[in-house]
């Protein structure tokens, strides 16, 4: 099975919400809507579902069009961030609930329900009430529901959003076997970064309802197309700075300059603007082939195994991600260091002409 977004557009009240989309979603895959709140990633999902219809553009099954059947004439489930369960009935009837609508037969009623809780860890609290589950037991519920039915395009909303830190981490570690198990088209809405690198599969990086890059996940994640991919794609925010390239030198403003070495070396003399990320920014001491900023502290928040550093230089505010407690106080005036070897480069339009493993 197939599932095709043709040149798809969808305007409410006169604002664009999807502009000119194209996507074709395959049996077994993992696709993730990656963006930003009100990027579309909802919109797209609501358009794959038959919640809603395309102003323009059309919506195929196996390359029929579908473009108006109504969602429940379409083999689709779906899981939001709130945890939408039948609050007077067990686990094990929450889950069963579709199967009985669709008038199966008890047996394999049964079977289903068993099988998708064994998937999903549930088996110890079938006989309980969603009222009596944990949040992470209550979203496996409505997960496993939606698995249950066997349809063939399973969307998930921000299914973890509601959940505190450690039942989001379990939940996302179980996902990439759960999806693997099905075999249906799973695609997995998220506004995190992290979240589209645990799972994997592709990554569709949404901005103002457009699509700017889809592949797989780790090769957008190392080499965007242009830098606002790469910001959508990084948190901590991505750190930037304006270079100038002139005769075999690289000048960064603030009287630093320094000879074009690494990526810098073979571009053309000109204008860009540098993207990395809070990990590739170090607080050291230079050394060869190494360029060293003097950069002010604004404040350093501590996590516990991590410690991330706000810094100023120039007009620029930079994140930096240090292994174990740092304690800098807000003006110490510390070294920021980069490699030029592990950068990103973008040109004056923000595409990307250079990255680390990039031709």
């Amino acid at each position: 099975m197939s599932v095709t977004l043709d040149h798809v557009t969808r305007t409410v009240d006169g604002l664009p919400t999807i502009r000119d989309v194209s996507l074709t979603l395959e049996k077994g895959t993992l696709s993730v809507l990656l963006g930003p709140t009100l990027s579309g990633k909802t919109s797209i999902m609501r358009l794959l579902a038959g919640l809603d219809k395309p102003t323009t553009g059309r919506v195929l099954v196996d390359g029929n069009d579908v473009t108006g059947i109504d969602v429940r004439q379409r083999s689709v489930a779906m899981v939001y961030q709130q945890f939408i369960n039948y609050p007077a009935l067990s686990v094990y009837e929450n889950i069963a609930s579709p199967l009985r609508v669709q008038g199966k037969p008890r047996a394999e009623i049964d079977a289903r329900v068993m099988e998708a809780a064994k998937l999903l860890r549930l088996e110890p609290f079938l006989k309980r009430t969603p009222l009596q589950l944990s949040g992470g037991q209550q979203q496996r519920t409505a997960i496993a529901r939606a698995l249950v039915k066997g349809a063939d395009l399973v969307l998930l909303d921000e299914p973890l959003a509601n959940l505190d830190y450690k039942l989001r981490e379990e939940l996302r570690a179980e996902l990439p076997r759960i999806f693997e198990a099905s075999g249906a088209i799973f695609v997995y809405a998220t506004t995190e970064p992290s979240e589209a690198l645990l799972l994997g599969g592709r990554t569709v990086c949404m901005w103002e309802g457009q699509v700017l890059q889809a592949g797989e996940t780790s090769s957008v994640y190392r080499h965007p197309d242009t830098m606002r991919v790469a910001q959508v794609f990084s948190d901590p925010p991505l750190n930037t700075v304006p270079i100038q390239k002139r005769n075999g030198s690289v000048a960064y403003g603030g009287g630093i300059e320094v000879p074009a070495s690494g990526l810098y070396a073979k571009l053309a003399d000109g204008d860009y603007r540098v993207g990395f990320r809070a990990h590739q920014l170090e607080i050291a001491n230079g050394a060869a082939g190494r360029h060293a900023f003097p950069a002010t502290v604004t404040v350093t928040e501590i996590t516990g195994s991590e410690s991330f550093v706000h810094l100023h230089r120039e007009q620029s505010n930079w994140v930096a991600v240090l292994h174990g407690v740092h304690e800098f106080e807000p003006g110490d005036v510390l070294d920021a260091v980069l490699d030029p070897e592990n950068v990103f480069v973008f040109d004056t339009a923000g595409r990307l002409v250079a990255a680390p493993g990039h031709t």
